[in-house]
């Protein structure tokens, strides 16, 4: 499971700056056919996190690697999802709630990288998606993604969560499943940041131009330079195939 940050072609050098820095990893060239990506690049790990220029506001989507990814668009579309287009590598879907998705016919089974240490010692790495879903799509929305994704999941005991999903094989990401307070609307999707040392991961994100929103309960919410909300949390950021998901 990847990460795509997407952003309009004139905000586009803004978000690679902030969230390069952000995840201490430079951005590399622009893809072979695909000038309107790129991807954030650590050492000695194949990237997870990618940028793409789009038409429209900032958003985040998932991409999924998949053996036969055929099979898997076949199995999206019977539970509910769209196909959108179509690349040379990927197909876009939307699921039932609206949140853009694409599946590659590939699979990299190398290790996520380890966390970054920061000079006053403390660690991150991107660990999660939270998918944000109104209260009338949530049920929904989840259960498409437990039907779609094999892997291990995790109930909530907290009525704004759902729960977290994570695949034990590698992914370098797990799932998170937010209900929100808004009646309705489309589903969307926001990054999180794990960290070892919340306080101190905040401030350095607020120096490198991310704005305060405010704090929550293990979770500090900011938005990145370009208008798009994420989270520095206290999901460990070590590299672990088999998460703590409770």
């Amino acid at each position: 499971m990847h990460a795509v940050i997407d952003v309009p072609a004139d905000r586009h050098e803004a978000a690679t700056g902030f969230w390069s820095a952000a995840l201490g990893w430079p951005a590399g060239g622009s893809w072979p056919g695909h000038a309107e990506l790129r991807s954030l690049e650590p050492q000695a790990a194949p990237p997870y996190v990618h940028l793409q220029e789009i038409q429209g506001g900032p958003r985040v989507h998932l991409d999924l690697e998949a053996e036969e990814g055929g099979a898997l668009v076949g199995r999206a579309v019977g539970l509910g999802a769209s196909v959108v287009g179509e690349s040379d590598r990927w197909q876009t879907l939307r699921s039932p709630g609206g949140l853009p998705f694409c599946v590659l016919a590939t699979v990299d089974d190398r290790p996520p990288p380890p966390p970054v240490t920061w000079p006053d010692g403390h660690r991150t790495r991107l660990v999660q998606v939270c998918v944000d879903s109104p209260a009338s799509r949530h049920p929904a929305e989840v259960a498409f993604w437990r039907d779609l994704l094999a892997g291990r999941w995790v109930d909530s005991p907290a009525r704004e969560f759902a729960g977290k999903w994570h695949d034990d094989l590698g992914s370098p990401i797990q799932l998170l499943f937010q209900r929100l307070d808004e009646p309705d609307g489309p589903v969307r999707a926001h990054l999180d940041l794990g960290t070892d040392d919340l306080p101190a991961e905040v401030s350095r994100l607020v120096d490198l131009g991310a704005e305060d929103v405010g704090p929550g309960r293990g979770w500090h919410v900011l938005r990145d330079p370009v208008g798009l909300p994420f989270c520095a949390t206290e999901n460990s950021p070590a590299s672990d195939g088999r998460r703590d998901l409770g």
